[in-house]
């Protein structure tokens, strides 16, 4: 085989002089000088900037300049973002129907013993903002791994101080604040610079072997207080109106007895006076006497007719054939 070493020399790469190999060198350097220097921060972000090594100023959002080279390194730390941990389950695919998983850890995490010493499975999400991000890099090794132990410790801590009962039923929203305010504290004690915005439980429920008897239990318990609330029903409204009763009936008896009391006094007061009149002037007072009584008695008799004992053949004049038929019509 021959080859045609004229055409493979005239097929090689032109040569550069040395000037243009500096100028392109230069021009290469630049661009490293330049984009290593520029940097750019987002509105919910910080930039902590470490010389050599060490710590020396935190930018905040737009455009901002370091020396390159490797002399200052950036980390960009999300200060406006509302993060979040899980804690007993595992998102794996969030969206309208999300989807949770349970792996082993998440198990042990979520498995607590009560005051009463019963164990319940607690599922709870923490969320949480980076306030300080020099605290949050460099006052505490593996940040995310403390703030994960903080947790578990302040909740099984919280949880431990209530019974099953009050973790399960009417505690749930006390204990999520009080587990919360002592992770706060927690957090200013060991300086990683975390803000504590919410601790919500997922989901509190007794271990799935003995489920289905504490359900059972709190069919039972809810029973009762539906059988206690009834009764106290019942009661409210029974009590109330029997009370109102014997209290109507007592009122009235004190009014019949008040107004028989008043009007025995007041007849006898007026008998007094009559009695004193008459003892001045018997006659007169008798008379009076009568024709009052005639007076009220004669309106309620009728018809009256008066006829003189000597008088003869009156009746027919009398028309008593009239009175006797309206008396039988009646």
């Amino acid at each position: 085989m021959s080859y045609d070493f004229q055409r493979l020399e005239q097929l090689q790469m032109p040569k550069f002089s040395k000037k243009t190999i500096l100028i392109a060198a230069a021009v290469i350097f630049g661009l490293v000088i330049v984009f290593g220097s520029v940097y750019q921060i987002q509105p919910e972000e910080a930039g902590v900037v470490l010389r050599f090594g060490k710590y020396q100023r935190t930018s905040g959002p737009g455009l901002n300049f370091k020396l390159p080279l490797g002399i200052e390194q950036l980390t960009k730390v999300p200060v406006q973002r509302q993060l979040k941990m899980e804690f007993g389950f595992r998102t794996v695919e969030p969206n309208i129907t999300t989807t949770y998983s349970t792996p082993v850890d998440a198990q042990k995490e979520s498995s607590m013993l009560t005051g009463d010493l019963n164990v319940v499975d607690a599922e709870w999400i923490v969320q949480y903002q980076i306030q300080d991000p020099y605290k949050y890099l460099f006052k505490v090794r593996n940040v995310n791994d403390t703030f994960r132990y903080m947790n578990e410790t302040v909740v099984r801590k919280v949880i431990g101080d209530n019974s099953v009962d009050e973790v399960l039923t009417i505690g749930r929203a006390r204990i999520a604040a009080e587990a919360k305010d002592l992770l706060q504290e927690l957090c200013k004690l060991y300086e990683i610079g975390i803000d504590v915005k919410q601790l919500i439980f997922q989901d509190v429920n007794p271990p799935e072997q003995v489920k289905p008897s504490f359900n059972e239990v709190n069919q039972s318990l809810q029973e009762k207080e539906r059988k206690i609330n009834e009764a106290w029903s019942d009661y409210n409204q029974t009590i109330p109106r029997v009370s109102g009763e014997a209290e109507e009936i007592l009122r009235r008896a004190e009014g019949y007895a008040l107004a028989r009391v008043n009007r025995a006094r007041g007849e006898a007061e007026r008998f007094i006076a009559i009695h004193k009149e008459y003892a001045k002037s018997p006659d007169v007072t008798r008379k009076r006497l009568y024709l009052e009584m005639i007076n009220e008695i004669m309106p309620k008799i009728g018809r009256k007719v008066i006829v003189d004992e000597k008088q003869k053949n009156i009746l027919p004049l009398l028309n008593l054939a009239a009175e006797l038929k309206k008396e039988v019509e009646k």
